[in-house]
């Protein structure tokens, strides 16, 4: 919940932001002068950029919690086996260890996206975030396009479906 807070805390903080970004674009705009008109628009142009990539992102966290809380209600979600340092922090061999399971389980099974979720997961404790994204990005993917278990190729009406997704 925290985490949650934060987020909008922040993402409430960045719209003032552009908000105010925005209006001192216009307010360029409106001087008048070619100089300004041109400060004004370049001025303009990074709210809308920073909407995007707050939407962008926004999008991506709800899809990734709703992949969290179906995976939780099949019980499916990684244990959290990791030791830690006195600090609390997690230990780089024990987050490596894992890493190794998680990366051979989705090479078994690279069309389901529980897989990919669990190895997102563990690229991010092992503080690989980039590659938590994408492995993330992935998950979501297989689980919009195939509408799969990903396991057996039944969707979740029970019918079977050809392997590369007829």
């Amino acid at each position: 919940m925290r985490a949650k807070i934060t987020y909008f805390v922040t993402a409430a903080v960045l719209v003032v932001y552009f908000v105010l970004v925005g209006s001192r674009g216009v307010l360029l705009i409106e001087n008048g002068t070619a100089i300004t008109v041109t400060f004004g628009v370049a001025v303009l142009v990074l709210p809308v950029i920073g909407l995007w990539f707050l939407w962008k992102n926004t999008q991506f966290v709800r899809r990734a919690n709703r992949l969290a809380a179906e995976l939780d209600a099949e019980g499916g979600l990684p244990v959290d086996e990791l030791k830690r340092t006195p600090s609390g922090r997690i230990d780089r061999d024990s987050a490596d260890e894992v890493f190794a399971r998680r990366r051979a389980e989705t090479e078994e099974a690279p069309d389901d996206w529980r897989s990919w979720f669990r190895l997102a997961v563990a690229y991010h404790d092992a503080r690989d975030v980039p590659r938590a994204r994408k492995a993330m990005q992935r998950a979501i993917s297989l689980h919009a396009t195939n509408g799969t278990d990903g396991r057996d190729g039944t969707n979740s009406a029970g019918s079977t479906e050809d392997a590369v997704g007829a």
